[in-house]
């Protein structure tokens, strides 16, 4: 069901000027009809007799001009039309600081289910808003005993919602929810977050409805809960043929620096061109990894006793860490998520070298930190999110170092068709949704992120392999490698930061070594990554 906006709302403030979220997004192109399959895109989810529905279609209750993102407000929506049969869970809430782009779940129960009612109407609402005529009224559910609220009603007036507006759920079909990011806040002390579940990742049952939560200041306690997919997570999940469509419908571009000097490869590119695997004990007697990865220890924990590095002969070792943009290859990893109501696909590069990094301090814009950041081995990565429903993209993680965040496709920037770009920051390959300087630690004072588009690009449709799904894929010998993808190597702090700032102004000397003890610890010295499969996000949810 595509985006689709009714005007019916009223608001506390005259109209104001055109903004974002009068604009309801679609993507670029429309969605293709994917390969046939078993559950995923049929539009409709079993829970375990729950049938549960996404509508992203709405109309509008009450918009308010002030607060939130960007301090330009917020709207109140409910899913406009409901599907015959089908009931509402909760309402939408999105600031209006980009386009509407949102969806909820209905529900209806099998009618097959033979163990009792799994929806009914609350018994009564409590008020959470104050009393002011000229605010948002938020009605929280009163349940009846055994069933929870998911979701709110939201009226632009007074009068208490009729009781059958609104549905809850019999509680062994939920879960404990939390907070996600502020929506919107007002001057009544009442704050608005999205939800999602407590509990994520791979094997996690729990499932979000879209909706919000309305609490007064200093109210810690969440009173709504999430959905719980009784069924298999992996029911509507896509098979092989219908993964590899939907990840060449929105297969991103990853822009390099035109400065930019350690590019990803391939594996095998890295491998083929004398890699070596060194074990403890053993350093003076490495040996070349196999093209495939095949003589690399398997399973096991990162234990120190082996690492990877770069071809000890000085000009080979110069050549490799530069990478080798024509052979790289992205990598996916493909899981359910959300209980089943979405697919993450994890998309991995590789990278021989992780560069240096570059501060600012006020006025002088880059100071090269010598060695500081620099490593061999890199492993960096995107995360689509795809609604399971219909399979369309509905968010992207962009991996920024030890963190990241989630991006919304409405304000993705989008290339040939569905397809976005996304840009690999010089020398540390932190990856972002827009061109420009992105500063770590603070405004005037930080490591600087560069990006900028260049004619180095890779396209990660053109060149990727399924190396982890929940089924149909093999995984490469080098996926299961455990250990470190480069040596560690200590060097004397001190040292490197006397000689960053003996060339610098005395007025910034100071700037600089404060930064610098500042930074973290693991960006001292040399010291190779381990691999995505023991990356906290391969099997958790992306932070």
């Amino acid at each position: 069901m595509g985006n689709c906006l009714r005007t019916n709302y009223s608001s506390t403030n005259k109209a104001a000027a055109v903004l974002p979220i009068d604009t309801v997004f679609k993507l670029p192109s429309p969605l293709p009809t994917w390969p046939p399959g078993a559950g995923f895109a049929t539009g409709e989810i079993d829970l375990g007799g729950l049938q549960v529905r996404q509508v992203t279609s709405f109309h509008r209750i009450w918009t308010a001009y002030q607060g939130g993102p960007d301090g330009l407000g917020a709207t109140f929506l409910e899913p406009s039309p409901i599907p015959d049969g089908f009931s509402m869970l909760g309402s939408y809430a999105q600031p209006n600081n980009q386009p509407l782009f949102g969806s909820v779940l209905v529900a209806k129960t099998d009618a097959a289910d033979q163990s009792g009612e799994i929806l009914k109407q609350p018994t009564d609402y409590t008020l959470i808003s104050p009393d002011d005529p000229n605010s948002a009224h938020f009605w929280l559910p009163t349940p009846p005993d055994g069933f929870k609220a998911v979701g709110l009603v939201v009226t632009a007036s007074p009068e208490k919602p009729p009781l059958d507006r609104i549905r809850c759920v019999r509680s062994d079909f939920t879960d404990d929810a939390e907070t996600e990011t502020l929506i919107w806040g007002n001057a009544n002390g009442i704050n608005v977050y999205g939800l999602r579940p407590k509990t994520r990742g791979t094997n996690a049952k729990s499932l979000g409805i879209g909706t919000f939560i309305a609490q007064n200041n200093g109210d810690t306690t969440l009173a709504l809960s999430c959905l719980m997919n009784k069924n298999s997570a992996s029911s509507a999940m896509p098979n092989q043929a219908q993964i590899k469509a939907v990840f060449g419908s929105y297969a991103p571009y990853v822009y390099f620096h035109p400065d930019e000097i350690y590019l990803p490869s391939s594996v095998n590119w890295y491998f083929s061109n004398g890699a070596l695997l060194y074990k403890k004990g053993e350093e003076s007697n490495p040996v070349r990894v196999e093209p495939d990865g095949s003589n690399l220890p398997q399973g096991g924990l990162n234990d120190g006793l082996y690492w990877l590095d770069l071809p000890v002969e000085p000009e080979e070792g110069s050549r490799v860490k530069k990478g080798d943009l024509r052979s790289a290859e992205a990598y996916l990893h493909v899981k359910p998520v959300l209980g089943g109501s979405g697919t993450d696909i994890q998309v991995w590069l590789f990278y021989p070298f992780n560069g240096p990094a570059t501060a600012k301090v006020g006025m002088i814009e880059k100071i090269p930190l010598g060695k500081i950041g620099g490593h061999v081995g890199d492993w960096e990565h995107v995360t689509l999110r795809i609604s399971n429903f219909d399979g369309a993209l509905r968010r992207v993680y962009f991996a920024e170092h030890s963190g990241g965040r989630w991006v919304d496709s409405s304000v993705l920037e989008f290339e040939s068709g569905n397809r976005f770009a996304g840009y690999s920051s010089l020398n540390g390959h932190a990856t972002y949704s827009r061109a420009g300087v992105v500063m770590q630690g603070g405004g005037d004072l930080g490591i600087r992120n560069d990006t900028a588009k260049s004619a180095m690009v890779v396209d990660t449709g053109a060149s990727f392999a399924v190396v982890a799904a929940e089924e149909g894929a093999v995984e490469p010998p080098w996926l299961n490698y455990y250990r470190k993808w480069g040596p560690t190597r200590s060097y004397d702090i001190v040292e490197e930061v006397d000689k960053v700032v003996k060339l610098l102004p005395e007025s910034v000397k100071q700037q600089v070594e404060k930064l610098v003890k500042a930074l973290p610890t693991e960006i001292f010295g040399e010291d190779g990554p381990t691999g995505p499969k023991m990356k906290n996000n391969w099997d958790g949810d992306e932070k």
